[in-house]
């Protein structure tokens, strides 16, 4: 069975990722230890909170290594929520600018929408050719945040949603992959995604 091992790095509930893994048909385990983060078919990093607290649980287990060290091998890696905004360059939260991952260009920033936080369900524009959202159409998101990267980056491919402006709502890059929603809170879509990444774990071994 395909094996993902869910990042705990201490950032908030985590488990509802877990089981919507498990219903996915995955074998998971909640970790933090190397071994276990550096070997699994696929490496799930949520995050939960303020971009600047989520780095520091990052640095806290070791994870920016472990994320690089998997991503030169080409294995696997998948952002969820602040877990995709930790893969830009920096991202700024109350007049704070905090360094990301840096594995994609760009910066994260508050939303410009009428109501903040973005809450709810959202229909998403993924790119033609997408592997996350292959057999979804015109399916809703839930989402809950309140910045978001707004610009695309210089590699892979972009998903786009609105709430008051256009931002990302997932990216696309090789064996790096990110979502601004919560799949494990999205329903039938939700799980639909999460299979059709598993699934791409499985094809990476041919």
């Amino acid at each position: 069975m395909t094996t993902v091992a869910v990042l705990d790095a201490g950032s908030g509930n985590v488990r509802s990722a877990v089981r919507a893994l498990e219903a996915a048909g995955a074998q998971v385990h909640l970790t933090a230890q190397p071994q276990y983060l550096l070997a699994a078919d696929g490496l799930v990093v949520p995050g939960v909170g303020a971009f600047a607290s989520v780095m520091d649980e990052l640095r806290a287990v070791g994870a920016p290594a472990i994320i690089a060290d998997r991503l030169e091998r080409g294995m696997p890696v998948l952002g969820i929520c602040v877990g995709l905004q930790v893969m830009f360059e920096q991202g700024t939260e109350h007049g704070v600018t905090a360094e990301g991952l840096g594995l994609w260009n760009g910066s994260v920033t508050k939303l410009s929408a009428p109501v903040v936080p973005h809450m709810g369900w959202t229909t998403v524009q993924p790119p033609a050719g997408s592997l996350l959202f292959n057999g979804i159409t015109d399916e809703h998101f839930y989402f809950v945040h309140s910045y978001a990267a707004h610009t695309a980056p210089s590699t892979g491919e972009a998903t786009y949603a609105e709430h008051g402006e256009k931002f990302i709502a997932a990216v696309e890059d090789g064996p790096l992959s990110a979502v601004q929603f919560h799949p494990e809170k999205s329903g039938r879509a939700g799980l639909k995604l999460l299979a059709n990444w598993i699934d791409s774990l499985d094809a990476s071994h041919i």
